[in-house]
This record gives C-alpha cells, sequence and structure tokens, in this order.
C-alpha cells in the first residue's frame, strides 16, 4: 500500500478518477436532493445524508465483486438481435423510473393546485420510502460509476479512495444545492429536465445506442450558464425596484 504512494501514476489516476466520480455524481445528487424535497423540512437533510451514505456503502461493496461487477456485461439472452445483459437491464429500469420520477415532478409543479401555496401543495413523503427510492437510483448511478473505475485505476484502495472523496464532496454540496434549488422554482424545472434527459441516456445505454456523457453536461452547462444569467437579471430588477 506505501508504495503505491510513491507512484505518479497512482496519484494521476487517483485524481483523474475523483474528477470523474464527482462530475457522474451530479445527476445523483440532484436526484436526492428533489426525492427528499417530499420530506418534512426537518427530515430532508438526514435523508440526503443517508442516501449519499448509502451511495457510498454500495460503491465500495460493488468495487470488492469487482468480477460480478464485469460479468453483469456479459449477454444472458438475445431478443431480436439485441444481446442482452443484466447492466442493461438495470440501465434500462433505472431510466425508466428516473424518467417517470422527473415527470411526476414536471407535472406536480406545472399542474398542482394553484389555490394553495406550493409549501402547502407538498405532499410529506414517507422517510424509508424515499430513502428506498434514493437507494434505487444509487444502484443504477453504482453500476456505471464502478465500471468507470475500473476502466481508469488498476488497484482496489485507488478505486475506493477516489469513490470516499468524491462522495464527501458530494455530501458537502449536496445541502447548499438541495437550499437553492428549492428557493428558485426555474432552476428546479432546468433540474427536472436534466433529469428526464439523464434517464433517456440510461435508457439508450441499455439498449446500446451510447450517448456521450460529454454532449450531456454540456447541454447542462449551457442551461445553467442561462439561467444563471435569468437569476441575475431578476436580481437585478428586484434591485431596481
Amino acid at each position: 500500500m506505501l508504495e503505491l504512494l510513491n507512484d505518479p501514476a497512482v496519484w494521476a489516476s487517483f485524481l483523474t478518477l475523483t474528477i470523474l466520480e464527482i462530475v457522474l455524481g451530479v445527476d445523483n445528487v440532484i436526484f436526492i436532493s428533489i426525492a427528499a424535497s417530499k420530506l418534512p423540512e426537518h427530515q430532508r437533510a438526514r435523508a440526503r445524508f443517508l442516501g449519499l451514505m448509502g451511495a457510498l456503502i454500495l460503491r465500495i461493496g460493488l468495487l470488492f465483486s469487482i468480477a460480478w461487477i464485469v460479468g453483469l456485461s456479459k449477454p444472458i439472452a438475445t431478443v431480436m438481435g439485441w444481446e442482452m445483459s443484466w447492466r442493461d437491464l438495470i440501465l434500462i429500469a433505472g431510466g425508466l423510473f428516473l424518467i417517470y420520477k422527473a415527470a411526476t415532478e414536471i407535472f406536480d409543479e406545472v399542474e398542482g393546485d394553484h389555490l394553495h401555496t406550493a409549501e402547502e401543495r407538498v405532499v410529506e413523503a414517507v422517510f424509508m420510502s424515499v430513502i428506498f427510492q434514493i437507494m434505487l437510483l444509487d444502484l443504477v448511478f453504482s453500476v456505471d460509476s464502478v465500471i468507470t473505475a475500473v476502466g481508469i485505476a488498476d488497484h482496489l484502495e485507488v478505486m475506493i479512495a477516489a469513490v470516499c472523496v468524491a462522495i464527501m464532496v458530494m455530501i458537502v454540496a449536496a445541502n447548499p444545492i438541495a437550499d437553492f434549488v428549492e428557493s428558485h422554482p426555474s432552476t428546479k424545472m432546468l433540474a427536472l429536465a436534466f433529469l428526464v434527459m439523464v434517464g433517456m441516456a440510461l435508457v439508450a445505454d441499455g439498449f446500446h445506442y451510447h450517448v456521450e456523457r460529454g454532449f450531456i453536461y454540456a447541454a447542462m452547462v449551457f442551461g445553467g450558464a442561462v439561467e444563471t444569467l435569468n437569476l441575475l437579471r431578476q436580481r437585478r430588477r428586484r434591485k431596481r425596484v
């Protein structure tokens, strides 16, 4: 273990993998923030923390089962020329679930009862059901995350260290991101639209139509930049008033 610390290649793979894990975890943090928003306010931070800690435990467990994870990519059946694997089924199911959750949230935001305030329209969800939803999506994101780790790093210790650092960064960022999204309805709609896009990318990956994540994140950055300009314009208008 100690000799790994003196290898520049190990540090390079650790930094690369850590950055990738943080980037790949953005959609996970957004989903966790929106799922936890259905809970009473005093339970939201706890749900976000437990969701991310669950993701950490799940990813470390999967890293110790690398042979099994790699085996998930092996075809188990062929349907009309499509070689189906367990990984494909997990991605398709997770993508459809993500699209469903994001679409229902968008519907609730747009078609909700306008006679009540936003706070009154929030349905207080059962705490454990929200944790279950978070863990279900964590499983989908963890499979892709672990496969990415295996492709970049050669040492299990490096993979675990990178995943731990990335999850800790997400734990620190989760509450500020959630508060910002909740206090800006237009930003929440944009985040939900991103989740629909990520869900469609997961389904496409499951059917072997790979969508480069770079295009998805470029769209996110562009949409985020436009939203930032809108928020700045709104702030200037409020100051004038």
